[in-house]
């Protein structure tokens, strides 16, 4: 009797939840959207919003269009007086069709390739070492992460004076193994291999930190299996720690590519463009006409075109990086 009493009772309960929950669905359904001050969430939240969009415009928004604009005009900051004359395309069309810019495409290209290059496999090769764990780890990989955080401009007067011909410590050791000095930074064949040391010198750590992140993320029972087939060390790299790092390290191939192509104060403080200008990138290029020359018309449409060439790349990137990670999302 008592049994059948409280079965009773538990089913007026249920009951009741579900008269309880129905009515709450129902209330919401009809309940209007809350207000504050007479306006919804959605604009008190736009309203928020406004300033940092307000001052995000004016510090990207008006520069870029500036830019743009000025880029079709002939005319220099040096000359206030003289007003700014419309020439459509000539700017661009001159930039395009100069030899010497083509020479510095060349240069960037073959800059950005080989120093990313080189970052690349000493980040990823330094990377799978730290990513095992021994004593002093963790001194180790902060004294290798040093270089990232000094100022350009400090790396660059640091190496002028590593790589002087008759003092530095660089020729210095040469001689210790019977190497005749060499001249880094005067010798046009030579000069941009110096630069590509002190960047990677600086900026592999960039490199290494990325790598590492991406490989310690990569669970660990896929190696134990792979162990468990007796899979060889390469095999494991090759077919497990590359696929799966891969979005990663792309990534960090484009941050260090989009530097590359923009790298000016290193190498204004290490050669200052030279020997001639042997070491004068695209921007150093851009910074010489823009502000040497004062040719504002001319290098708005120059710093245009190199913005153009940066999304363009990074465009090609972005696409590969997408297609990967819908393939690693189907595996």
């Amino acid at each position: 009797m008592d049994r059948n009493k409280m079965d009773k009772n538990e089913g007026i309960v249920n009951q009741k939840e579900d008269v309880v929950e129905k009515f709450i669905r129902v209330s919401d359904a009809f309940t209007p959207a809350r207000k504050t001050y007479g306006l919804s969430d959605r604009t008190f939240m736009f309203f928020f919003l406004l300033p940092s969009l307000f001052i995000l415009l004016f510090l990207v928004g008006y520069p870029f269009i500036t830019l743009i604009k000025s880029g079709f005009y002939n005319f220099s900051v040096l000359r206030a007086a003289t007003p700014p004359k419309f020439i459509g395309v000539e700017n661009f069309s001159f930039i395009l069709t100069d030899p010497f810019t083509w020479e510095r495409f060349v240069f960037t290209g073959k800059f950005v390739i080989l120093n990313v290059l080189v970052q690349f496999l000493l980040g990823i090769s330094i990377a799978y070492l730290l990513q095992k764990n021994f004593r002093g780890r963790g001194l180790v990989l902060t004294l290798i992460l040093m270089p990232m955080m000094l100022c350009p401009i400090v790396v660059g007067l640091f190496w002028k004076y590593m790589f002087n011909t008759e003092w530095g410590i660089v020729n210095y050791i040469l001689a210790l193994f019977r190497v005749s000095k060499m001249e880094w930074l005067a010798r046009e064949s030579v000069s941009i291999y110096s630069v590509i040391i002190v960047d990677t010198w600086m900026w592999t750590p960039f490199m290494i930190l990325l790598a590492l992140a991406a490989f310690t993320a990569i669970p660990k029972y896929l190696y134990e299996a792979a162990e468990i087939d007796r899979a060889s060390s390469w095999f494991k790299f090759r077919h497990i720690t590359l696929p799966l790092s891969a979005p990663v390290l792309i990534i960090a191939v484009l941050f260090r590519m989009i530097d590359s192509i923009k790298a000016f104060d290193l190498i204004y403080t290490l050669t200052g463009g030279g020997p001639g200008s042997a070491t004068q990138t695209l921007s150093f290029d851009l910074y010489k006409r823009a502000f040497q020359y004062f040719y504002t018309g001319e290098a708005s449409a120059y710093g245009v075109i190199l913005l153009l060439v940066i999304m363009s790349l990074s465009l090609i990137f972005i696409r590969y990086l997408n297609r990967l990670a819908a393939q690693n999302i189907q595996r």
